[in-house]
């Protein structure tokens, strides 16, 4: 080891199953260190036989201190139990290591985490402004939406926790930091590294919980980032980061302008004068934000290009990687079921509503979670099962438009099926909650916008069912016509049970359709939460 590690771990050191190889990175409050499965059924059993464990103390130190590292190690560990999601780093279990004959380590939390190849920090020290530099920074915004849209605030963005995995993907990493919402704030501890920090909290009191933050904070980091990445400098002037501290708060204050590097292309340009801006509340929210970035991306020179797009069933002309199907559920799906088919058991909505506590796993907990989950978009007290709730609301967040909606969605599902699972119309050829025809549902099925190998035969699950509805209203949206009166909304939903082509033409609801419109535009009147429109 070239420098000190937090918490030192000798090479071939077991812990579970698994036993340590080299050290991989530290940090003031952890290290981490490659790891490999130490022998047949050793190990947790959905983790690859190459892991990354990071290694957390509770040894030596005041009270104090290890009050606040006990209080950074649950933080982390509650957070990646619930968010295990495509653009966040993946915790397979975490272990307590029991070894009196080693004081260091003995009590420490340990999180076995997926492995990656590297870091952005890396990347940018071998290769500044990477070809590859839009690509990441889209995946990066992904992970900030997962994790807004779940109701916490990361903390502490930059480089060195940002993950590239072998495939090229990008992780989301290290949650020390992270702060779960409480109405529009949270509390994290008064640690943050300054060349990513908005102004406001630079010279922010520290309450006895903690320093008060938002998600804007991780907006305004994601903008420095963006010029880093994009332009090998920092958006504000200064040779070392109390320099740069100092143009960021002269900056806030009006007596210095934001001067961006000419190298930065005109529609990240925008982008990043829209997360720097001086108040948080001027600051673009992290959905529009994602939505920018998104089109930034796909329309970047030729070897800059995404892979495959944020929303790849609204850009179905692009090529991608193959994804894993949906996973099928019984088509009686549970509260519980429903959780586990998105990594999220445990995980509460943010706002009234939430609960409180890390998540327990149990199809109790899942259900609590489950009925109120979303409240904020979505009402809990109108007769939408709470088994469906969290595939209602994670299948419209996964739609860029904001026209596509978890109330349109659960509208939709009533009055196509009055959320039976079960249905089959066998004399229209159509089955399940979302009333898909067989040879219709096999273009919708994959998450990547490629059709399925074979036509599939019902029944189809909600698990199946919702998400490709929502992959089919997301691409409906943008194909219909600006000018066509009424709520959008509604249209769309005509769109769903004839075609855009056949609303643009009937510039409207065409007269067949009038009724089962109507029936929609009642329950998304309905579902939709007071305040929202």
């Amino acid at each position: 080891m070239t420098e000190p590690y937090a918490v030192p771990v000798p090479r071939g050191y077991r812990v579970g199953g698994w036993e340590v190889r080299e050290p991989i990175a530290t940090g003031a409050f952890g290290s981490v260190y490659a790891a490999r499965r130490a022998g047949a059924g050793e190990g947790g059993p959905d983790a690859p036989d190459s892991v990354a464990l990071k290694f957390l103390p509770t040894g030596t130190g005041t009270p104090r201190q290890l009050a606040h590292l006990r209080e950074l190690i649950d933080r982390e560990v509650r957070l990646l139990g619930r968010l295990r999601r495509p653009r966040l780093v993946r915790m397979y279990e975490t272990l307590t290591v029991d070894d009196p004959g080693a004081p260091r380590l003995d009590g420490a939390t340990v999180l076995v985490l997926e492995r990656a190849e590297g870091s952005l920090s890396g990347l940018l020290a071998a290769t500044p402004r990477p070809p590859s530099g839009p690509v990441l920074l889209a995946q990066v915004c992904e992970g900030l939406a997962q994790l807004h849209r779940a109701g916490w605030v990361h903390g502490d963005l930059k480089p060195g926790n940002v993950l590239l995995m072998a495939d090229g993907s990008v992780r989301l990493a290290d949650f020390n930091m992270a702060a779960e919402l409480e109405g529009t704030h949270a509390y994290t501890p008064a640690f943050s590294t300054p060349d990513y920090t908005p102004p406001e909290l630079l010279w922010s009191e520290v309450g006895e919980r903690g320093r008060q933050t938002r998600p804007s904070a991780d907006v305004w980091a994601f903008g420095v980032l963006a010029h880093l990445v994009l332009t090998g400098s920092f958006p504000l002037p200064g040779g070392t980061p109390t320099a740069r501290r100092d143009a960021a708060v002269a900056y806030a204050r009006g007596t210095d302008e934001l001067r961006l590097s000419p190298v930065l292309p005109d529609a990240w340009r925008e982008i990043v004068r829209a997360c720097l801006t001086r108040t948080h509340a001027g600051r673009v929210g992290t959905e529009a934000l994602l939505r920018r970035v998104s089109d930034a991306t796909a329309t970047a020179p030729a070897g800059r290009r995404f892979p495959w797009p944020t929303h790849p069933f609204a850009r179905r002309d692009l090529p991608g990687p193959r994804r894993r199907r949906v996973l099928a559920v019984a088509a009686a799906a549970t509260a519980a079921v429903a959780a586990l088919v998105y990594g999220v058991v445990g995980l509460t909505a943010a706002g009234p509503d939430r609960q409180g506590g890390g998540g327990t796993g149990t199809a109790g907990a899942a259900a609590v979670a489950a009925a109120s989950y979303g409240a904020a978009e979505l009402r809990t007290d109108r007769g939408v099962p709470s088994a469906y709730r969290l595939l209602i609301v994670e299948t419209a967040h996964d739609c860029a438009d904001e026209d596509v909606t978890p109330a349109l969605i659960a509208a939709m599902l009533k009055v196509e099926s009055d959320f039976d699972p079960d249905l089959a119309d066998y004399e229209l050829n159509e089955y399940g909650i979302a009333r898909w025809t067989p040879k219709v549902l096999r273009w919708w099925m994959n998450d990547d916008g490629t059709p399925a190998e074979t036509v599939p035969e019902p029944p189809f699950p909600p698990a199946e069912s919702i998400p490709a509805m929502g992959r089919y209203l997301c691409w409906i949206a943008p194909r219909l016509a600006d000018d066509l009166p009424g709520d959008r909304r509604v249209l769309i939903a005509a769109a769903y049970r004839t075609s855009y082509d056949t609303v643009n033409d009937a510039a409207g609801v065409p007269p067949k359709y009038r009724d089962y419109a109507d029936r929609v535009a009642h329950y998304l009147k309905e579902y939709t939460p007071s305040g929202r429109t």
